[in-house]
């Protein structure tokens, strides 16, 4: 089992259980008395949506449902941020997905996360399609993107966390497990210094989109440039178990790797670096290839974004269960270092990140930033 955390001003750590499958997702609380409601900590998205008991479809009915009518505390909104009246017909939100889209009303009330709790807008569903949701283990998405993927500023957790005071900072940190004999853990207020091995580098948002985004320099096969994207940016993203890139660099990288079918060549190919701020922080063959039942194949999906967002990587879970990663709210930059493993030398470990000095050569264990705070 795996564990969030929250680290809050003048109070103790405080824990709340969470689950590993395909996606990493926990227990939060929502009214008076508390509700339990399974969410995915969702750096893509911006806003807190759990089913509610207005939602009858079958996608909503296998999940566990928000029940404004048992809350104390609950007050219906509408978009605007104002109180819906009584007999007043209420503002409704859909929310168009990939494969599938939420409709929801808005809603008022306090949400924990183990004992910090801040009082925010969230959105109750009230229509789900089947697919996606109906399939997810968990019941709901809190989002924890910049504000520009909000509905507004009442909308953000970390935004009515700071209000508060309750954050020692005002950021959180990710750590996610690479095995089943270790725990996650979403650390609110904190950064943890165990999690990781070596320190910190710190990188600014790029792009004022929402996203936590940042300029990726290029991709390095062995630390080596390969000149295949100059111009791209990244968005880190807890809520997405998958690598994915603009389609003509996944075309380069499918033309460049030849991973063959039958695995023969999966002993030799190269790590798969991705040059950040100068430094180059590698995946294995095991993160960016499937390999199963003697069957190989290149696990990054083709997505094209255009610009001014585009073109975009998304840093998904395979990246995240190597580097631990940091979002630091009020400095709008992401921090990045090798995350610590069990089982795992830590010497092991910090070779997947190498800084490059001026003319592009490789230095291990230098020009690493400490976290600021």
């Amino acid at each position: 089992m795996q564990h969030i955390k929250a680290a809050m001003k003048g109070k103790n750590d405080a824990f709340s259980r969470v689950v590993h499958k395909t996606a990493y997702y926990g227990n939060i609380h929502i009214g008076k008395p508390a509700q339990t409601i399974t969410v995915v900590f969702d750096t893509g998205s911006g806003n807190l949506m759990v089913p509610s008991t207005l939602c009858t479809d079958s996608a909503c009915q296998r999940h566990k449902r928000f029940d404004p009518s048992l809350s104390k505390t609950v007050v219906n909104m509408q978009s605007g941020g104002q109180p819906a009246g009584a007999f007043e017909s209420r503002d409704q939100l859909t929310v168009t997905f990939g494969t599938g889209e939420i409709t929801g009303v808005f809603l008022k009330d306090d949400v924990c996360i183990g004992n910090l709790c801040a009082n925010m807008e969230f959105i109750g569903a009230s229509h789900e399609t089947e697919e996606p949701f109906g399939s997810f283990n968990f019941d709901g998405v809190l989002g924890l993107a910049l504000s520009g993927m909000t509905q507004g500023p009442n909308f953000s957790l970390m935004n009515r966390m700071e209000a508060a005071g309750n954050l020692k900072h005002a950021l959180f940190s990710v750590f996610l497990s690479d095995s089943d004999d270790e725990d996650s853990e979403i650390t609110f207020g904190d950064i943890k210094e165990e999690r990781m091995v070596g320190q910190m580098f710190w990188v600014p948002v790029s792009r004022h989109t929402g996203y936590w985004q940042v300029q990726m320099e290029d991709i390095a096969f062995n630390n080596e440039r390969q000149s295949l994207c100059s111009d791209c940016q990244v968005a880190v993203d807890t809520g997405t178990s998958m690598l994915a890139g603009p389609s003509h660099v996944i075309d380069a990288l499918t033309s460049r790797l030849k991973v063959r079918h039958d695995c023969s060549n999966y002993d030799d190919l190269p790590d798969l670096g991705f040059i950040v701020s100068g430094h180059v922080m590698n995946l294995k063959p095991a993160e960016y290839v499937d390999n199963s039942g003697g069957y190989c194949s290149l696990s990054l999906m083709s997505l094209d974004v255009p610009p001014p967002n585009g073109p975009l990587f998304i840093f998904g879970d395979p990246f995240l269960r190597k580097f631990y990663s940091a979002y630091d709210r009020r400095n709008e930059r992401v921090g990045f270092a090798v995350a610590r493993h069990i089982g795992i030398p830590d010497e092991k470990s910090q070779a997947l990140l190498v800084s490059l000095n001026g003319a592009g050569e490789v230095s291990r264990g230098k020009g690493f930033l400490a976290p600021s705070q």
